[in-house]
């Protein structure tokens, strides 16, 4: 995952992920990985940033990581610290994924490096987006007919 290649290594002497060995990261948060074979993949609210933002995703991985920068946690999920952060605050890392559906999750991670965030709402945007695709496919491809061809 792009977390753990954040961290300096990837330990994983049971094959968990591929050939059994040991791969450096990129080094840019002091942090760990050793593969396990326990898999997470769990709905969460995590509480981000210094006004507790909660925010909505999913947990997803294998491994444990650990490392100094752990102290600087991402986000925290039920109360534990989840993720890590440089010193300077400018590399993040975390198992946490789907977060930039939040609108005011995206808003306060674009402000944190200096970008304007659009007025965007994910929730409208997603709904109009799906409903302008549904009608471009249904003016451009005979769907009964495709579904009929293949024996639906």
């Amino acid at each position: 995952g792009g977390y753990q290649m954040l961290g300096k290594i990837i330990d994983d002497p049971d094959g968990i992920e591929g050939p059994v060995g040991c791969s450096a990261g990129l080094g840019f948060l002091d942090v760990d990985t050793l593969m396990t074979p326990d898999k997470s993949l769990t709905r969460v609210t995590a509480c981000y940033g210094a006004d507790k933002l909660d925010i909505n995703g999913y947990e997803i991985h294998i491994g444990r990581t650990e490392g100094t920068d752990c102290t600087r946690p991402f986000a925290h999920v039920d109360g534990r610290p989840e993720g890590a952060q440089s010193l300077n605050k400018r590399i993040k890392g975390t198992y946490l994924h789907g977060l930039f559906i939040n609108d005011a999750f995206r808003n306060e991670f674009l402000s944190e490096i200096g970008v304007k965030s659009s007025a965007n709402n994910y929730e409208s945007d997603i709904d109009q987006t799906l409903d302008a695709l549904a009608k471009h496919i249904d003016s451009h491809l005979d769907i009964d007919r495709m579904l009929s061809a293949a024996g639906f």
